[in-house]
This record gives C-alpha cells, structure tokens and sequence, in this order.
C-alpha cells in the first residue's frame, strides 16, 4: 500500500492496547503514516472511544475515509468483559478507587442470571460522572474531578443481547451485544444495583462493530511493523 490509498481513504481494524488513549492510537498511526510516506498532512480519525482501561477493536479512518466516521459509529457493537460484585467506584471501573462494599452471599448463579433480562430491549441508562460527555461546554469528568455537582440527563439506549458467560465468586463474564451510547461502565453498575449489591467494571473488550471484527485486527505495533515492509 501506498502514501496514496491512505490520502483516498482507507478503514483500518485496530486493537487497542490496554492503558492506551482512542487519542493515543490516533496520533500514533497518523505519525506512522506521514514518516513512512513524507506525507505533511493527513486527516486520521477514529469511529467510537474506547476507554484507557479498555481494550479491542478500534476503526481508524484516514484520509477521504473520515467522512465514514459518522456512519460506523452508529454500528451496533460487541463486548465482552467482566463485572465485579460487591463493591462500587465513582467512575463505575477501576480508574477511581472503591468508594463502598456490599454484601453478595444473597447471590445465586439463578439470580445473577435473571437479572440481565431487565436489561434487554430499549432501557433508559445514565452516562457515568467520569465520562468525555460534554455539559455547558465541560466534560463530565472534569466536574467530576472538581469534586463538582452536575445533572446528568438519561439517554434513550437498546441492548439486544446481555448474556453470562462465566461465574467466577465476585467476578461475572459477560458479553454484550447494543446500539450507539451505551456505556457499559454504566450497565455494569445498573447490573449491581439490580442485584441488591454493588458492581463495577473490572475488564473491558470491545469485539465487534458492526460488520468488523477485532479477530481482524491489527495492533498499532504490528502496523508499525506493516508499514516498515512497504
């Protein structure tokens, strides 16, 4: 491949790495590609944020193909994680330190599996505090960070499959199949509250959007490594 087919557009399938910012893999492949091919200026942009402490599949746009950004991500997505019971954070994951403990003995495998049917279908679900949402021209988690009161307003979302993959004591493999906007930092923690306890997320993976999946990807090191043998 060519400077060129990346200044025409190309949809590239990356799996970001855990730690690493949406931003991060932006501006390293946009680096890699204008080293690789002189290029001065080059659009490079991505179809959807994936969190820090998250990982999977990432579309990358570049070129004529950032126009498609809008359209892939309005895909329907597919993750697969874990969510841990009995305590909670205020950024609902592990960017935030364990702000209470609740009991889990009153769980049962049934119960923990029934409790996902209240989440099928469209459900009204609140963004976390800690997100990039803006509000009044300031990001949530910038409030939230400033120990800053803010009133979040709940967003219409559709979650076609939620299914347990794995009991492990407190920790619940899951897989989600949902339409654009959910935050499933927030499922997660909807997901303790409807079992009497407490939950936040402990491990994230996005697997699929839309047509793509992350089987398919590529890590920004093996791109580099791609780029290197053109």
């Amino acid at each position: 491949m060519e400077g060129k087919d990346y200044l025409d557009g190309q949809t590239l399938l990356i799996d970001k790495p855990l730690e690493w910012s949406s931003f991060q893999v932006v501006n390293k492949l946009r680096w890699l590609i204008r080293k690789q091919f002189d290029i001065k200026k080059i659009k490079v942009g991505h179809a959807g944020t994936l969190d820090p402490l998250a990982s999977g599949l990432l579309l990358i746009c570049t070129g004529k193909s950032t126009k498609t950004i809008n359209e892939l991500q309005g895909q329907i997505k597919e993750y697969t994680g874990t969510i841990s019971l009995g305590a909670s954070t205020p950024s609902y994951d592990l960017e935030t330190e364990f702000d209470a403990q609740y009991p889990i003995d009153h769980l049962t495998e049934e119960v923990i599996h029934g409790a996902t049917k209240q989440f099928i279908g469209k459900i009204e679900q609140y963004p976390p505090v800690f997100s990039a949402l803006k509000k009044d021209g300031k990001r949530l988690y910038e409030y939230a960070r400033n120990n800053e009161e803010v009133k979040i307003s709940s967003r219409t979302i559709e979650i076609s499959e939620f299914e347990i993959t794995a009991i492990n004591g407190a920790n619940v493999n899951f897989r989600v199949v949902c339409s654009k906007g959910t935050y499933i930092r927030s499922l997660a923690h909807d997901f303790g509250k409807a079992l009497d306890s407490g939950a936040y997320l402990s491990v994230l993976r996005r697997t699929k959007i839309g047509g793509y999946s992350v089987e398919n990807a590529m890590t920004p090191q093996a791109f580099e490594e791609l780029l290197k043998e053109v």
